[in-house]
């Protein structure tokens, strides 16, 4: 239980006092009145002796009653109405809160720390009343009244007169069979005389006179004059007096059922007059009728009454309804009490109140006891005192008390009233009274033997509940406190006698008693147990307490408080008690919060959110329902929608009542803040037919790290172009869009007139849907005027200006249960300036029936006006948006800081180009190698001109815009048959198989040493797009050369022509996707023809082998392919002309087919190859058609040339000439040159492709670039075979450094031999025996510089095998030969060969030895590759 401002020790007393009668005159009355006071109530703050008093005790024993209390009040004929006190006590509740800024009690059990009111004054006002308001009963007497005071004033004509009426009315009251009401203590009840005298208007003589008469008649001790009024009213305001009354009367001025309506007091014509007010125990209204009393008619808590005209002119008193409460409590405010009392008169009242004890109270009382005491034993026949009695009988054999389930229900058994069980019941009733707790616990107990033997269980139940009590009060607690005594009570009362009140009183006794123990469970128990339906207000003022005995254990337990404090929150709404009720359910929500109880939190959070707006505390009823939507509910649908319209309905409340406030902060649907995106540019155009807009950056496409730094690292090498190879210290890369993973930390620059796109990501987290009206975005603005300055007109804006800042607004935005949505909201900046987003604002509400829209319901386009919005309220969210967690320096790691997040902040500039590309006729599906022309339109969308437009890719072998002269550059596809995409010359056929020859520089398509090829400039006319213009130019597209979906970047660069100090560029991108088809495959190699003397006389020719294979499977309807062409492209080769002998002219291959083309390649005139630029290539092209495709035009060689792009990046080394300075690895380089070709072949190709049963005609080309001679070289890319797996080798690596040696296939290509000699030679061996063959051995020098050669004619006995061959034959004259050779040479050596017989012979063996001139390595040249040199001897 809750802290009290009384022990228990001093409750108990307070609780039950001696009961004491007043019967007043009118005149009395009326004196009394003037003081706004009815004579008992005026007793009231001095009802308590000041000092110890003492009396004797039937063994005559000196007995000390300490803070003795007595209770005054008007005499009531009729019992109180249940119903009466129901409304009392909880008027008494109701008006007893919590006081204001009341410091709470912080209990730490555990995880909790709660704060708890320490104390709970309500419960002990409620306890009070209804201890003070409890109707006599006949099985007790503590409430019957022991004295009766009679009063008349000194100012009547005939005091004494009045006094003997007063008497007689007494005595008619308390003997008349007629009155069962008020209980009167014992037959014989003292009189009291009092003679009041008004001092301000009395005749002080004559009260003396007649208070001397009274000494006479009734004794100095029964009978006071009481002085009062010693100033008049008007007076009182001179000084200020005390007011003992208030704390008495205010406290409980909601008891007074009756508002003043002429003041205090009412007089009518015939003397009749109500009292309006209630003492606390509610005792005091009185009627009087002709002059004599008639104040015992009604009780002040009766509630309606049949109406009575007897004895009573107005009928009797009516209880008004609660609705008087206001106009009562208005009635009494400002009421002063005690306003013709001065500070001698309170002393003169508490004088009154000692003597009137002292004298006769007192001794009253215990004359009483001593004959009560006498009676009894007289009754039993005991010579002895009632101690030695009782000793006696506790001494003796014990009678075993009966379970109460065994007793009969006689609890309608009464007694007599003179019967000797209810004398011992009286006896023991006063000894209480007067605490005198040891007498007064054996008579209890013996009167409970006495009742329990006689089945009287209201008798039993009432001594059981005051033995224990007794048991208790005694002084030096001989024996424990009795529980169980209180506990059969308990029952008694509740089960047998169904009294509900006296089983609470019993309850709220032993509960103070057993919390005073610290015996918090047993307490908790006993409170739970008494809450029953029968009344809500008690049930939730006692489970109220059980909560406060459960948080105050040793151990508290917290969950138990907050469980029982919800169970009297449910109660005191029950009861009607909003405040208290909330107040439980508040300080439960402690303890469930935060802790995932999830539907208790919402259950307490509703009626928090109820209880709080009948209150009218609509702050903290939204604050409740907030949480409610905000936290993860796991209530129903029906539930959830429920609590949201409640919401919704009370948010509305509180918007009206300040309409014109800030937009309050709405809690749906949740904003996911720094998942929001934010856009700058205008929403792609769809694709219009043909056209296919540039795919650019939008919202809808999802972020992707590698494939974002991809676009970083094109614009940094557009840029580097542009800025002479160096990325300037300012560049940033362009960010459209930006969002969690993008760079926020600087202010983004946005452009004027161009929108701004906010992504938001909303959530709901309900069950059901959401719907948002009038959906836009919140902003200020800070406008600047065009130097960066602040606009003086206007410093800061908001949303209402729309010629600053265009928004755009959601009419309606469907959220479906538990769904995620982005919305998009735009604004149009019309001015620059800073631009700052704070949120959004919207309606929020919910559909009319809340049902889920699904299906067609749920697209955003079918619900515009469609939904009846049942309610909604206006409110914004703030996108708050947290930077990234910094942690670079020392101080950002070991501290938690973030970085500045300014995606929301845009900087508006000003005006600057917009660019939109558009492709036509762009293919999604190329062959591998196929060449196709599209068309790009670039249009300028601004109102400012844009200039230095380039393209950068990272596959720059994929597309061209052409050479750089018109000449290069095909018109347009119709110029040559079958709309080719090439340039193409009709040829005769006479021309057939050898080679048609042209020149271009690599220059002339933009590709140079140490130029980045990726970079490619627009070929703009006037190199400037005009605003609102646009321009179609060619393009020519290669499908990559492996077959596969392609993902090709293109970045579109461009400037302002008017330069701008913030954004210096801009740029747009599209993504192309290609999905590519197999088509041919070229293998080729290159090798030294034997043949030395070309057809022009020079002796430096080689043959290519090309083996074209159709590796389409017809998967793309490809019926055939055609090579048309075959061209090779070169420094210092060019092709000659066709080697192949086969008849068949046209060159097709269907499918899986191979084909295999021969080609003689030679030299190219010096003339040619070197008197121009170094990056001039000769061009030769060998036709299979009717039309000659001229390769050094584009798009052939610009596709060419990109495939060189590897080869030409490489910076080339010029070799020295002079012999002198070659080093060691001179020499291997030069070696090496001499196996190196540069020859690059072109093959061109018609497929014939049937698609929808038309037939096209598609055309490509495949390169190969050659580089050695005698190796294989590919049009495809060659996939890497993995290395197997090899054992780990462990060696001491050696100091000794061997320089690195050619390989024998570059060795055999340093120099290159050739034998001339007859194919057969006759020879008539039988004239002359010795055959002799000339043989010219011809040496040529393949590299650039002087070689040393020596020839070694001597047979090389390597096998058996071997010396057969070579030992049938001789070379005659010179066995070794040694020469130089200058650069290039070619020398020839005549040699002879000797034969003795005919045959087959090999003269391939003379062996060649070669070494550069400066250098002392030989190396041996032998020619393992060449054919063998074979002759025919015949005999003749």
């Amino acid at each position: 239980m809750a802290q009290c401002v009384q022990s228990v020790q001093e409750l108990i007393p307070d609780s039950f006092v001696p009961c004491v009668a007043a019967l007043c005159s009118d005149e009395a009355e009326r004196l009394t009145r003037l003081n706004h006071l009815s004579f008992a109530e005026l007793l009231k703050p001095f009802s308590r002796l000041t000092s110890e008093v003492h009396m004797r005790d039937p063994n005559n024993q000196l007995h000390v009653i300490k803070n003795l209390k007595i209770a005054v009040s008007n005499i009531v004929t009729q019992p109180p109405q249940p119903g009466a006190i129901r409304k009392l006590l909880n008027d008494v509740v109701s008006g007893s809160q919590p006081a204001e800024g009341l410091v709470a009690n912080v209990i730490t059990a555990g995880d909790y720390d709660l704060n708890i009111s320490a104390t709970t004054p309500w419960f002990e006002s409620y306890r009070e009343t209804f201890l003070q308001s409890m109707p006599a009963s006949d099985h007790e007497f503590l409430n019957h009244y022991l004295a009766c005071m009679l009063v008349a004033s000194s100012s009547e004509a005939e005091p004494m007169e009045q006094f003997s009426r007063l008497s007689q009315e007494q005595h008619r009251i308390q003997h008349n069979s007629d009155y069962s009401y008020p209980k009167w203590f014992i037959p014989n009840t003292l009189k009291y005389y009092v003679l009041l005298h008004d001092v301000s208007a009395g005749d002080e003589q004559r009260a003396e006179s007649i208070y001397e008469e009274m000494k006479q008649k009734y004794g100095t001790q029964g009978c006071y004059l009481l002085k009062i009024n010693s100033r008049t009213s008007n007076r009182a305001s001179d000084e200020q007096i005390p007011d003992p009354w208030s704390q008495y009367l205010q406290k409980n001025s909601i008891q007074n059922q009756e508002s003043c309506e002429d003041g205090p007091c009412t007089i009518t014509s015939n003397k009749n007059y109500d009292s309006n007010l209630l003492s606390l125990d509610g005792l005091d209204n009185e009627v009087k009728v002709d002059g004599l009393p008639n104040n015992f008619r009604t009780h002040p808590l009766q509630l309606d009454q049949p109406s009575e005209s007897s004895n009573s002119i107005n009928g009797p008193d009516r209880v008004k309804p609660a609705s008087s409460l206001h106009e009562t409590k208005k009635a009494n405010t400002g009421v002063i009490h005690g306003v013709c009392l001065t500070l001698t008169d309170h002393d003169r009242i508490r004088q009154f109140i000692q003597e009137f004890t002292f004298r006769s109270l007192l001794p009253h009382i215990e004359k009483t006891i001593r004959q009560l005491n006498d009676q009894l034993i007289s009754r039993k026949g005991l010579s002895r005192s009632l101690f030695s009695a009782t000793k006696k009988w506790f001494s003796g054999s014990k009678v075993p008390e009966k379970s109460i389930n065994e007793l009969k229900n006689t609890s309608g058994l009464l007694y007599p009233p003179e019967a000797p069980e209810l004398q011992i019941r009286k006896m023991a009733d006063l000894c209480f009274l007067v605490q005198h707790y040891d007498l007064a616990y054996n008579c209890y107990h013996t009167a409970k033997k006495d009742f329990l033997n006689d089945q009287a269980m209201l008798y039993a139940a009432g001594a059981l509940e005051m033995a224990a009590v007794s048991a208790f009060l005694q002084p030096g607690a001989p024996r424990p406190y009795p529980a169980h005594y209180m506990d059969t009570a308990i029952q008694t009362y509740r089960d047998i006698c169904k009294n509900m009140v006296l089983a609470e009183r019993c309850v709220l006794l032993s509960a103070e008693i057993l919390k005073s123990q610290s015996k918090y469970s047993e307490a908790a128990a006993l409170l739970i147990r008494l809450t029953s339906e029968d009344s809500d207000l008690r049930s939730a003022l006692l489970l109220e307490q059980a909560a406060h005995c459960f948080i105050n254990m040793k151990s508290p337990m917290v969950r138990k408080y907050a469980f029982h404090m919800i169970l009297a929150g449910h109660r005191f709404s029950k009861a009607g008690q909003k405040k208290h009720a909330l107040r439980c359910y508040c300080q439960a929500m402690q303890v469930y919060k935060g802790k995932g109880w999830s539907l208790a939190e919402d259950h307490i959070n509703f009626t928090i959110g109820r209880q709080s707006y009948t209150l009218r505390q609509l702050d903290n009823a939204v604050s409740a329902f907030r949480h409610i939507l905000i936290n993860e509910s796991k209530q129903s649908a029906a539930q959830q929608g429920a609590f949201l319209r409640e919401y919704l309905y009370v948010y509305k409340n509180v918007s009206q009542l300040s309409p014109d406030g800030p937009f309050p902060q709405l809690p749906l649907p949740y904003i996911n803040s720094s998942e929001t995106r934010v856009f700058f540019g205008h929403d792609r155009r769809p694709a219009d037919g043909e056209k296919q807009a540039a795919t650019h950056v939008s919202l809808d496409q999802e972020y992707d790290s590698e494939s974002s730094q991809q676009w970083r690292e094109l614009e940094e090498q557009v840029v580097a172009v542009v800025n002479k190879g160096i990325i300037p210290s300012g560049f940033h890369p362009t960010q459209y869009c930006l969002n969690s993973y993008s760079d926020n930390s600087r202010f983004p620059l946005a452009v004027v007139e161009e929108p701004i796109i906010v992504e938001v990501p909303f959530r709901n987290p309900l069950k059901v849907p959401l719907l948002l009206t009038d959906l836009s975005l919140l902003w200020k603005f800070q406008p600047k005027d065009v130097n960066g300055r602040d606009d003086e007109e206007v410093r800061e804006l908001v949303t209402d200006e729309p010629e600053m800042i265009g928004t755009e607004v959601i009419s309606e935005f469907l959220i479906n249960s538990e769904e995620s949505k982005v919305a998009r909201l735009k604004l149009f900046p019309h001015h620059i300036g800073e631009l700052h987003i704070l949120g959004v604002v919207y309606n929020l509400g919910t559909i009319q029936g809340s049902m889920t829209v699904d299906g067609i319901g749920a697209l955003p386009g079918c619900h515009t006006g469609k939904h009846s919005l049942s309610m909604s309220v206006r409110g914004r969210q703030d996108l708050e948006i947290q930077g990234p967690r910094l942690n670079n320096t020392k101080e950002e790691k070991t501290s938690i800081t973030y970085g500045p997040d300014r995606r929301l902040d845009p900087i508006i500039t000003e005006e600057m180009p917009l660019l939109e590309v558009f492709f036509i006729h762009f293919p999604t599906g190329l062959l591998c190698g196929e060449i196709r022309k599209a068309y790009v339109e670039f249009a300028n969308v601004s109102k400012c001109p844009l200039t230095g437009l380039k393209v950068v890719s990272k596959h720059p072998e994929f597309f061209t815009f052409g050479g750089n002269t018109a000449v290069l550059t095909p018109l347009s596809p119709s110029a040559s048959e079958n709309c080719s995409a090439y340039k193409t010359v009709v040829t005769d056929s006479a021309s057939v198989c050898t080679a048609l020859v042209s020149s271009a520089s690599s220059i002339d398509f933009g590709i140079g040493i140490g130029s980045q090829l990726e970079v490619i400039p627009v070929p703009l006319p006037d190199t400037v797009l005009l605003p609102g213009t646009s321009v179609q130019l060619p393009m020519w597209l290669r499908g990559p050369d492996e077959e596969g979906v392609h993902e090709i970047n293109f970045l579109f660069y461009y400037e302002s022509v008017k330069k701008q100090p913030k954004i210096q560029h801009r740029i747009l991108r599209h993504t192309a996707v290609i999905c590519t088809s197999r088509s041919l495959n070229v293998k080729a190699t290159v090798c030294r023809s034997n043949s030395l003397e070309g057809e022009e006389g020079r002796g430096d020719n080689m043959l290519v082998f090309v083996d074209v294979e159709n590796t389409n499977t017809s998967e793309a309807g490809v019926k055939e392919f055609h090579i048309v062409q075959v061209s090779s492209s070169s420094k210092h080769w060019k092709l000659q002309k066709s080697v192949d002998l086969s008849e068949n002219k046209d060159a097709r291959l269907a499918s899986r087919e191979k084909g295999k083309f021969c080609f003689k390649a030679i030299r190219c005139n010096e003339r040619e190859g070197t008197t121009q630029s170094s990056e001039k290539y000769t061009f030769a092209d060998i036709i299979f058609g009717n039309e000659q495709i001229i390769s050094s035009a584009s798009p052939c060689a610009d596709f060419f040339y990109r495939s060189l792009s590897s080869e030409l990046k490489r910076p080339r080394t010029q070799l020295s000439l002079h012999p002198e300075k070659h080093s060691v690895e001179d020499a291997m380089r030069l070696i090496r040159k001499c196996s190196e070709v540069d020859l690059n072949i072109v093959i061109l190709w018609k497929a014939y492709v049937v698609e929808d049963s038309k037939q096209l005609i598609l055309e490509g080309q495949h390169h190969v670039i050659l580089h050695t001679i005698g190796k294989e070289a590919f049009s495809y890319p060659q996939k890497q075979e993995p290395p197997e797996m090899e054992l780990l080798k462990f060696f001491r690596p050696e100091n000794t450094t061997t320089s690195s040696r050619p390989s024998v296939e570059q060795l055999s290509n340093l120099i290159k031999t050739s034998l001339h000699y007859p194919e057969t030679f006759n020879h008539p061996f039988h004239q002359k025996s010795l055959c002799l063959v000339p043989v010219t051995l011809l040496l040529s020098n393949c590299s650039k510089a002087d070689v040393d050669v020596i020839v070694d004619l001597r047979h090389k006995t390597t096998s058996p095998e071997a010396l057969e061959i070579h030992g049938s034959f001789t070379w005659l004259g010179q066995t070794q030969y040694k020469l130089q050779l200058k650069s290039q040479e070619i020398h020839s050596l005549q040699l002879k060969a000797c034969f003795v017989h005919t045959g087959v012979y090999n003269l391939g063996t003379p062996r060649v030895f070669a070494k550069l001139s400066d250098q002392v390595t030989v190396f041996e040249a032998s020619q393992q590759n060449s054919m063998p040199a074979l002759i025919i001897i015949t005999d003749v």
